[in-house]
């Protein structure tokens, strides 16, 4: 049975991460990038020069109302294997990391593939913020405003054939720079994949940004997608390749683990994880858990995607 969830709709100022991260936002920009990051593409091909925001201060008829997640938990308490496996090894060894400059390659089926600048993907002037939830299968989760463009309007510049019934893609893979990777927790780079409709869905976003600011290291940057129904895992970070298959793609922790972990993935309090339950998480900042919400709280705008499926076996 599904729960439904209120319509998302604008927030109120009470409920905004606290005013004076967004105040500092201009002085963050203006300091080099060799003290803090700098909107990415303005150091590659100054589209965004330093001083600007990364973001017009407008609200989305897709963010939630909920209170946000304060960005130093946000930013210091991640999953991003290629940097550690524990949740703050992404922020304390990701300082060598280099995400610029960066291309991507498109291919796959599709009438325009090449490779692309990374001002040439985001297209800095239709940036949005949203502010959405993300639920993480360890049962932990976060409120944050992402900053990016949704990931079809994206997918159509690229002409898909009607042979793409998937999108594949992969993150980066830079041992030098990312310890984690020398590791073998999974089998490197990492790949992820959704199928046409949930990856055209108007929810799903392409994110150069969080807090008005662009993505830290440890966040995924500097291009990461963001599926706010789905598990954390499914929002594959430092995207190097997009590519449109006719077949289901591998995604790493399905061949990691596939008793563990689906090819969907979403959000669901009824079916757990073979160690743990999914029924209730863990807001990070919380004492007190609360109930977990069928597709993370977007079942309003997702569950048709699903019709006709049992979600206990596809999951």
């Amino acid at each position: 049975m599904l729960i439904r969830s209120p319509r998302c709709h604008e927030p109120k100022p009470s409920e905004i991460t606290p005013e004076s991260l967004f105040r500092r936002r201009r002085e963050f920009l203006r300091v080099s990038a060799a003290s803090l990051l700098l909107a990415p593409a303005a150091l590659h091909a100054g589209r965004l020069e330093p001083g600007r925001e990364i973001v017009e201060e407008k609200n989305s008829a897709f963010s939630t109302s909920e209170e946000q997640t304060p960005f130093d938990k946000a930013s210091r308490y991640n999953n991003f294997y290629e940097f550690g496996t524990h949740k703050s090894d992404p922020e304390r060894l990701s300082g060598d990391f280099q995400p610029l400059p960066w291309s991507v390659q498109v291919d796959g089926a599709c009438m325009k593939p090449g490779t692309h600048d990374l001002e040439d993907i985001i297209q800095p002037h239709k940036l949005e913020e949203r502010i959405y939830r993300l639920r993480c299968v360890e049962a932990w989760s976060m409120v944050i405003p992402w900053v990016g463009i949704p990931l079809g309007s994206v997918l159509s510049r690229f002409e898909p054939t009607g042979n793409a019934k998937y999108v594949a893609f992969t993150t980066v893979y830079r041992p030098e720079q990312m310890p984690g990777q020398k590791r073998s927790v999974i089998n490197w780079p990492y790949v992820e994949g959704l199928r046409m409709d949930e990856a055209m869905h108007p929810l799903t976003l392409l994110t150069v940004g969080m807090y008005g600011r662009v993505l830290p290291n440890q966040n995924g940057a500097p291009l990461r997608v963001v599926v706010p129904w789905k598990y954390g895992f499914k929002s594959i970070k430092s995207i190097v390749r997009i590519q449109f298959t006719e077949r289901r793609p591998p995604t790493s922790w399905n061949l990691k683990a596939p008793r563990e972990y689906g090819f969907y993935s979403n959000v669901n309090p009824d079916v757990d994880h073979p160690r743990w339950s999914q029924r209730k998480e863990r807001r990070i900042g919380d004492f007190f858990k609360r109930e977990t919400l069928q597709f993370n709280g977007y079942a309003e705008q997702v569950a048709q995607l699903y019709t006709g499926m049992d979600l206990r076996e596809q999951f």
